[in-house]
């Protein structure tokens, strides 16, 4: 089992280099990432917690961007699409991807106290969600799971000290 941070790529790559991954994605692809576009990834990638579309459009408005509530929506379409980020149903809600390019599972581990998403990577935890929704003749056509909890360092924070013995 693999925990990653949301805001890097999976071999810890800064998000500069995310976003050039990004840009190399899509140009490969044949597809556009606009100024918006790129945008609207660069401040979903500059966050650990999950950002809501109406946040990301009160931020573009104050550098002087023209989006409108559509347009971000397009953006984050477009970017849901290539697999560069994920949405969090659960708090309507994106984060980044942390393994754009490849296509997987979007489990989400999410702090309930600050807010911190972190993307979990796990092919035993893959096969048995498979196996049981396959079970009885379903057709998964896609599998996202999100576990709401305390990350390991609001856990600690919680955490009673012990005395050493």
């Amino acid at each position: 089992m693999t925990r990653v941070s949301v805001p890097t790529i999976d071999d810890g790559r800064p998000r500069t280099d995310a976003l050039l991954h990004a840009e190399r994605l899509c140009a490969a692809r044949g597809v556009r990432l606009t100024p918006l576009r790129r945008r609207v990834l660069e401040l979903v990638q500059a966050r650990t917690e999950a950002v809501k579309a109406y946040d990301l459009l009160a931020q573009l408005s104050t550098e002087d961007h023209a989006a409108k509530p559509p347009t971000v929506y397009r953006a984050l379409d477009f970017l849901l699409e290539q697999g560069l980020i994920h949405r969090v149903d659960s708090l309507n809600a994106f984060v980044s991807c942390d393994h754009p390019g490849s296509p997987h599972a979007a489990h989400l581990l999410l702090c309930t106290r600050c807010g911190r998403v972190e993307e979990l990577h796990d092919a035993e935890l893959d096969a048995v969600i498979a196996r049981a929704a396959t079970t009885g003749g379903f057709r998964p056509s896609r599998a996202r799971l999100e576990v709401q909890g305390l990350c390991a360092a609001c856990a600690a924070q919680e955490a009673p000290l012990k005395p050493r013995a």
